[in-house]
């Protein structure tokens, strides 16, 4: 009922295109959904006991509180992800939403707020606490909450790790990403145009798994290189509310500078700019904050190339040789979120897929970088912090595990075989 309303609120406050804006709403219905089901799934196992007339078992109880520091980009997706799966855990939220978007974080709270109270649930189940770096600092360090789910940059995840850590608290973070896309001699190149296009481009790069990288192999190179320049020059940017647009604005001033900046950095270590970025100007364009989203040729050993940059900067890389010749470039990165190859030949893919290929969180074949679905696990490797949030068996990182030992019978034999008789 309120998915139109949500989404308007999603793309005029954030930047990203009404689609999108619609997408990630629906992705906030969707894990709801799952969190429905999952409530009676909250499974823990059966062992046998080498104790005659012992059962063993482990179950799953409620941590308590939880923290959810949520970024700007998915401004009501990633805060669904952590608080429904808490709910149905039996804990409750205290959520600090960036504060780039906080209208989006009071429309969900005045949601949850009527559903609550539609369903007898306590209005205090869902907290909200908007503000700055102080607000977050002071729920990394409270030792009352025992789990802290922080999504954002790597500096900023290290602080709350180490906030946290430091009080033996948990934290699950969702940090950066320099995600790539390998294209192989193999690819659909049509099929591999899609996917890099909307990598790149969507959100206006600002996504925790936007395309930063493709790496091409040399004998398609120059082919896909112009199917690409081709696909840009066909862009339109502006108003996010426009459904004829593909690209809206960055989020601010500040990020319209560190695109300048990487440009430019790029440029000074010898990457070639096959399209061209620059910040927009005249009618439409008053904000300062609409850039052109721009490819440039370099080598991976660039140090901006090592870099995520949260704006629409695509690098070219190309390779030589077999499949793990790419993936070494691939995986030659700080970060570890998501990955993608493009083939149509089985070994690539698998090698891809298998021990010595990817190392990142997320692996896909034939599809992009972004777009992940709820139902699976999402998260990622080395800087990108190790946390798994949304499907799979996200859930027990809301929980606390405990093994039960059950003595049913009228001795107490010990484990081991241990002998203690008096």
């Amino acid at each position: 009922m309120q998915k139109t309303a949500l989404g308007r609120l999603v793309s005029y406050e954030m930047g990203k295109s009404l689609q999108e804006g619609l997408g990630e709403v629906q992705e906030m219905i969707d894990i709801c959904d799952f969190a429905v089901g999952l409530s009676r799934q909250l499974h823990g196992l059966t062992m046998h006991s080498e104790r005659t007339d012992h059962r063993m078992y482990e179950q799953w109880h409620p941590l308590g509180i939880v923290g959810i520091i949520s970024a700007f980009n998915f401004p009501v997706a990633v805060w669904s992800w952590n608080a429904m799966l808490a709910w149905v855990c039996g804990d409750v939220t205290i959520w600090k939403p960036s504060e780039k978007t906080p209208l989006c974080s009071l429309a969900c709270q005045q949601v949850v707020t009527e559903v609550f109270e539609n369903n007898g649930v306590p209005g205090g189940v869902s907290c909200i606490v908007n503000g700055g770096r102080d607000v977050g600092e002071w729920l990394a360090k409270d030792g009352r909450i025992p789990l802290v789910s922080a999504t954002g940059s790597t500096r900023m995840g290290k602080a709350v790790g180490a906030e946290v850590g430091a009080r033996l608290g948990r934290s699950l973070l969702e940090l950066g990403g320099n995600n790539a896309i390998i294209i192989t001699r193999h690819a659909d190149l049509d099929m591999a145009l899609r996917a890099c296009l909307f990598g790149a481009v969507g959100t206006s790069g600002q996504r925790c798994t936007s395309t930063r990288r493709l790496i091409i192999h040399a004998d398609i190179y120059d082919t896909f290189r112009e199917k690409l320049i081709k696909s840009y020059a066909q862009l339109r940017i502006g108003d996010p509310l426009d459904e004829g647009n593909h690209v809206g604005p960055l989020i601010d001033r500040d990020a319209v500078s560190n695109y300048e900046k990487a440009l430019r950095a790029a440029q000074e270590q010898g990457g070639r700019a096959a399209v061209s970025g620059e910040v927009l100007s005249g009618p439409g364009y008053e904000s300062g904050c609409y850039v052109r989203p721009a490819i440039i040729e370099a080598t991976s050993d660039m140090a901006i190339v090592q870099e995520e940059t949260f704006a629409p900067i695509l690098y070219l890389l190309r390779y030589e040789g077999d499949i793990h010749d790419a993936i070494t470039i691939q995986n030659n990165v700080r970060q570890g979120l998501s990955s993608a190859v493009m083939t149509t030949d089985l070994r690539e893919a698998e090698r891809f897929l298998g021990a010595r290929g990817s190392d990142c969180g997320i692996a896909n074949v034939n599809i992009g970088t972004s777009g992940a679905e709820i139902g699976g696990a999402f998260g990622g490797e080395k800087e990108t912090g190790g946390g798994r949030e949304s499907g799979s068996d996200a859930w027990k990182n809301y929980m606390r595990r405990q093994t039960n030992t059950i003595n049913f019978g009228d001795h107490l034999p010990l484990a081991q075989g241990i002998k203690f008789d008096i």
